[in-house]
C-alpha cells in the first residue's frame, strides 16, 4: 500500500484538469482542497471530478492551516508562483507548480533558497521531457553511432490564435512558450546555457500586440550551439508543438520532427566529396518518463514518497528559465548575454 498523501491545489482554471485528472488516479493520493480566487471555479472542480470530501476556499493561508496537506499543486498564473510557492513550503508542504517557474530570475533564486531552507521538494511541470520519443532523440545523439553532438536546431512554427490576454503580452512567444522548447533543448543536449544572443521582431500580418517572432543563438556548455527559430503568428505549414530538430553529431546527422518521424544517419567511410552514410536504427525506449502531465505529476508523487530528487526540480528548472529571461535581455538590448546562475 503506497503512503496516503494529501494535495491541496491552487489554481482552478482549465489547466487544473489534468493534474486533478491524475492525481484522481494515483493510489493514495487525496485532493483536500481546492484554491482559487473565484470560488465558484474551485466549487465547479470539486463537483466535476467528484472530490466529496475536499474543502474549497480562497484564502491559500487559511486552507493549509486546515487541511495540514503534503503536497500543493500550484496552478496559478506565472504572476503568482512566488506567493503560493513560499507559502507552501513556509507550512511544509511540498510544491509541483505550472511552468514557468516564476516571472522573474529573482523570484526564482527566492524558491530555490526557501525549498532548501525548508528541506521540501519544489518541482515544475516540463510535461515534454515525458514523451519515450524525445529520450528516443536523446539517446540518438548522446555519443552513440553517430558520434558526439556539436550543435543543435529546432524550428516551432505555429499560427496560434489564443484571443485574450496573449494577444497583449509583451515577449510572448519568448515568454510563455519557449520555455518549453529550451527545456528540451537542454534534455536533448545534456548542456546547461553558457551565452545568448536573440533578435525579436513582430512581421506584417501579425494579430499579437508585440513581438510574436525570434531567433536565438545558444552558446551551451561543452561547446556546443544551440539555435532557436520560432514564430506564434506563422500561418501554415505548421510544426509540432514539439518542433522540428536537426542534431549535427561527430559522425552523421539526427533528425526528429516532434512526433513520431525519428531519423538518423551514421557515417561510413570518408575520404571523397561527400562521406557515405548508413541509416541508424532508433528505438524509442520503455521508460518510466511517459505520459505527459501525468507522467511528471506521478514522478512527483514517487519522489515524495521515496525521498528521491525528481528530474524536473527547481535547482535544475532555474537553467531552462535563465534561457528565457537571457533570451528577453538580449532581445530588448541588442547585445550577447551571458547567464549566469
Amino acid at each position: 500500500m503506497s503512503k496516503p498523501l494529501s494535495v491541496v491545489l491552487v489554481g482552478c482554471g482549465g489547466i487544473s484538469n489534468g493534474w486533478l485528472k491524475t492525481a484522481k488516479s494515483l493510489e493514495g493520493v487525496t485532493v483536500a482542497g481546492l484554491v482559487d480566487i473565484n470560488v465558484q471555479a474551485a466549487e465547479a472542480k470539486k463537483t466535476e471530478y467528484q472530490f466529496a470530501d475536499a474543502q474549497v476556499g480562497t484564502d491559500l493561508r487559511a486552507m493549509l492551516k486546515a487541511v495540514k496537506p503534503d503536497i500543493v499543486f500550484d496552478c496559478t498564473i506565472p504572476e503568482a508562483h512566488i506567493t503560493v510557492v513560499l507559502e507552501a513550503l513556509r507550512h511544509g508542504c511540498h510544491v509541483l507548480g505550472e511552468k514557468p517557474m516564476a516571472d522573474s530570475m529573482t523570484n526564482a533564486k527566492r524558491m530555490v533558497r526557501a525549498a532548501a531552507k525548508a528541506g521540501r521538494l519544489h518541482a515544475v511541470m516540463q510535461n515534454r521531457r515525458y514523451d519515450p520519443r524525445i529520450r528516443a532523440y536523446h539517446d540518438l545523439v548522446s555519443g552513440g553511432p553517430i558520434g558526439d553532438l556539436t550543435t543543435l536546431n529546432c524550428d516551432f512554427y505555429i499560427g496560434a490564435h489564443f484571443g485574450g490576454f496573449r494577444d497583449r503580452m509583451k515577449h510572448v512567444l519568448l515568454l510563455d512558450m519557449a520555455i518549453h522548447t529550451f527545456d528540451q533543448a537542454r534534455l536533448i543536449s545534456g548542456a546547461d546555457p553558457v551565452a545568448v544572443y536573440c533578435h525579436e521582431w513582430n512581421p506584417k500580418g501579425s494579430w499579437y500586440d508585440h513581438d510574436a517572432s525570434a531567433i536565438a543563438i545558444f552558446e551551451m556548455s561543452n561547446g556546443l550551439a544551440y539555435t532557436y527559430r520560432g514564430s506564434w503568428c506563422s500561418e501554415g505549414l505548421n510544426t509540432s508543438w514539439e518542433c522540428d530538430w536537426r542534431a549535427v553529431c561527430t559522425a552523421g546527422s539526427a533528425l526528429w520532427d516532434g512526433g513520431d518521424a525519428l531519423k538518423a544517419v551514421a557515417v561510413t567511410k570518408t575520404g571523397g566529396f561527400f562521406s557515405e552514410f548508413k541509416d541508424t536504427p532508433v528505438a524509442i525506449p520503455d521508460t518510466p518518463k511517459r505520459d505527459g502531465h501525468a507522467g511528471c505529476i506521478r514522478e512527483f508523487v514517487e519522489c515524495v514518497r521515496t525521498g528521491r530528487v525528481p528530474e524536473t526540480v527547481g535547482t535544475d528548472n532555474i537553467k531552462s528559465l535563465a534561457m528565457v529571461f537571457g533570451a528577453i535581455q538580449s532581445a530588448e538590448t541588442g547585445r550577447r548575454v551571458e547567464i549566469k546562475l
